[in-house]
Formats: structure tokens, C-alpha cells, sequence
């Protein structure tokens, strides 16, 4: 069976660079708000794509940190969103959500910590033009729909994100509870099969192979028409949702 998939070893796979990415919010007439920013076209990672603030840890990170590689990404996400946007939340208000590591396939991969981190309400981004074209803040529900009408392109961290914090009413809800659960750790793995690119997360029957076609339970996100689609059926319960109730 031809998937057209072709998972490279964890041995010969390019080491996943630690990295730290900040979803900033606050409280806006439509309810709850995040700031999204879109990057140079130019730019060989993730180059036309709408981003949370974020990038990879520098050596001057873990020295404040005092070698403390989770205070360090931290005081990163904090760094990229002043370098990025022109505002510096607080690394102690910073609430993890989740952690992606990047596929094993893909020659540039992070280690990246997603964390959620409040804002004041009037706040507003500035940009210098260059890696960063453009700043939004956005209802995270209105950001979901513009993706799925096809006017937001994201990646599928960005995407997945959106929708799991799109319940949210306030920053007070989301912070509140988002601390009493524990993050998820995501593994995606990229697919390509009978014409479709999706991302496979653990408990899709074809993740272990990379086979796409697989028969059985389905945990991915598909593209279609550059649009992503969340697709959480038959899963074991061992493999929960990313995307919350």
C-alpha cells in the first residue's frame, strides 16, 4: 500500500531545538482575545502564516534562568513577544498548555512550550515590519472562523490551539482552569495519502506506521482547501481529544 509517506528514525532525525511560543489575551466586547501576527513571506519557516509570538531559546534565556530550562521558556515567550509585538507579559502569570515537538521528518524541528499569559485590556502590538507584516488581536472565536473560511492561514499548532481555547469565555476562565489540568504533549506526525496532507496525533490507527490509509480509529487534522479540519473518532480513551468540550 502506497501512502506516499516516508517517516524518518528518530536516530537520523534533526535534533528538536527547545522553543517557547505565548498566546497573549485579553478581554475584549466579543469576548475573549488573543493577539496573532503574520510573518514575512519571505521567511523559510512558517513564512505568510498568521503566529502566535514565539521562536527558539537563546543561551542569554537560560543564563537568567539560571540553567532552569522551563523558567527559560519563559523568559523566551516573554522575549519574542516584546521583540515580535511590542509587549512583555509577565513570565510568572504564564500558564502551560501544551508542548509540540515538531515531526521527525521536517529538517528544522522545535521542542515548544505553549503557554497562555494575559494582558492588559487596552494593550496593542507594535511591529517593526520585517519578520512580523502584520499584528490582529482577534475573538479567538472569530479567528476560528476566518480559518475555516480560508482567510486565516495557520499552522496546525496555531489551529489546534484556537479551537481549544475558543470555550473560554474570559482570560479569568481560561487561566483558571487551564492550571488545574495538565498540559498535553503532542507528537504530530505529517501524511500524505490518497491525495490528502493531514497530521496524525497519537491514537490514529496509522500513526505507529505512518500509514495514512489505515483502517480504524481517526486522531488528525486534515487540510482541505488550506484549511484545517479536526478529526477525533473511535479514539481509545488513553488518547484524549486535543480540542476541549
Amino acid at each position: 500500500m502506497n501512502t506516499g509517506h516516508e517517516q524518518a528514525s528518530q536516530a537520523t532525525a534533526a535534533p528538536a531545538r527547545p522553543a517557547s511560543t505565548v498566546v497573549l489575551l485579553r478581554d475584549g466586547p466579543d469576548g475573549l482575545e488573543t493577539l496573532l501576527l503574520k510573518r514575512n513571506k519571505a521567511l523559510l519557516f512558517a513564512g505568510g502564516y498568521w503566529v502566535f509570538p514565539g521562536g527558539a531559546l537563546e543561551a542569554g534565556d537560560l543564563q537568567q534562568a539560571a540553567g532552569d530550562e522551563e523558567r527559560a521558556t519563559r523568559i523566551a515567550a516573554a522575549r519574542e513577544a516584546e521583540e515580535e509585538a511590542g509587549l512583555r507579559p509577565s513570565p510568572e502569570d504564564m500558564v502551560l498548555i501544551s508542548h509540540w515537538t515538531t515531526p521527525v521528518v521536517e529538517p528544522k524541528r522545535f521542542s515548544t512550550w505553549i503557554y497562555a499569559a494575559p494582558v492588559a485590556a487596552d494593550a496593542e502590538a507594535r511591529i517593526d515590519g520585517s519578520e512580523i507584516h502584520a499584528a490582529r488581536w482577534l475573538a479567538v472565536a472569530q479567528a476560528v472562523r476566518e480559518h475555516d473560511a480560508g482567510e486565516l492561514g495557520v499552522l496546525p499548532p496555531t489551529y489546534i490551539t484556537l479551537c481549544d481555547l475558543a470555550r473560554y469565555a474570559s482570560v479569568e476562565e481560561l487561566l483558571r482552569i487551564e492550571r488545574s489540568r495538565p498540559p498535553q504533549s503532542v507528537f504530530p506526525r505529517f501524511c500524505h495519502a490518497d491525495g490528502q496532507v493531514f497530521v496524525m496525533f497519537r491514537g490514529d490507527a496509522g500513526y505507529e506506521s505512518g500509514d495514512g490509509s489505515y483502517p480504524g480509529a481517526r486522531h488528525r487534522a486534515v487540510l482541505e482547501d488550506k484549511r484545517w479540519r479536526y478529526v477525533y473518532e473511535d479514539v481509545a480513551a488513553e488518547y484524549p481529544c486535543l480540542i476541549g468540550p
